[in-house]
């Protein structure tokens, strides 16, 4: 007990530190309208990522260069799909459907993790975890409709639900596999999968280009991006690996309901929205809901 709970901590930490970073992401990617195209900017995003860790990550990518050969499609699909097609598939959803929608629909991707390792490993999720995860959903929609839950009956849904449903697929199946993650130092492996994510995004960079949708980004865009790379990209993705290392996917997973929580508050601090006691309450359910299966999941 006096080992585990030490390392428990720092995993939390670690999993505040990568929903705060992409709550504010969030809140980055309104910054981002008219400035810098949605599929560009993920391109981009991952291509600074690799760079910025390439000269600290350089010493133990010659030495573990044998790993990265032998595991090169594991680290391709890693990079591709958890990275370039996840975000590809989000930004895409969000010129279909609503942010409310697409919010919802990402707090359901804690239960394709609990699929995954049921399904592939047997590893049965417990009834209490199970319960938490219920009510951390219900603090989602409590504060993506505002406090009025009879609001989400009214949404809509079309193709851009369709490929939100791709995108949680896609992390789910990312969060999963991170548990056969070859032996490396976490430098060399964040390096390879960004390089890997900005491969993989060319093709929709060129689909969007070629259907005129392109947009270079200015002095605002080039800011979104840089903190995209560093922060929601580098510094959140390598600290969401981490933790999963310490914790597992099941109970790292479902802290990813903090992230429109995160992304509510810094929308109250930085672009002047109002904060409502509805936000406290969502807060106060998908705290407890982490709590709770914590508890179940130790």
């Amino acid at each position: 007990m006096g080992v585990g709970m030490p390392r428990a901590g720092l995993a939390y930490l670690l999993l505040l530190a990568t929903t705060m970073c992409w709550g504010a992401n969030a809140v980055a990617g309104k910054l981002a309208v008219g400035h810098v195209s949605p599929l560009l900017l993920t391109q981009l995003r991952w291509l600074l990522a690799g760079l910025a860790a390439l000269p600290f990550a350089w010493p133990h990518l010659k030495r573990d260069w044998p790993q990265i050969r032998a595991h090169l499609p594991l680290l391709l699909a890693y990079g591709g799909i958890g990275f370039a097609c996840f975000n590809a598939a989000l930004y895409s959803a969000l010129n279909h459907t609503s942010a409310i929608n697409v919010v919802i629909e990402q707090a359901g991707m804690p239960m394709v993790i609990f699929a995954l390792n049921f399904i592939v490993l047997r590893q049965a999720t417990r009834g209490v975890q199970l319960l938490g995860f219920v009510i951390t959903v219900i603090g989602v929609a409590v504060v993506v409709s505002n406090g009025r839950l009879s609001r989400l009956l009214q949404l809509d849904l079309n193709i851009g639900d369709a490929l939100m449903l791709i995108a949680i697929f896609c992390y789910g199946g990312y969060t999963f596999a991170l548990r056969f993650k070859p032996p490396m130092h976490w430098l060399s492996f964040i390096t390879v999968i960004c390089a890997a994510a900005a491969v993989g995004t060319l093709p929709f960079v060129f689909w969007e280009a070629a259907r005129g949708a392109s947009i270079l980004p200015d002095l605002q865009g080039v800011a979104v991006i840089l903190f995209a790379a560093l922060g929601p990209g580098l510094i959140a993705q390598t600290c969401f690996i981490r933790s999963n290392e310490i914790i597992g996917s099941n109970r790292a997973g479902i802290f990813i309901n903090l992230v429109p929580i995160f992304g509510t508050l810094f929308s109250v601090a930085l672009l002047g929205e109002a904060l409502h006691v509805y936000h406290v309450l969502a807060l106060a359910l998908v705290l407890g809901g982490i709590a709770l299966a914590e508890r179940g999941g130790r």
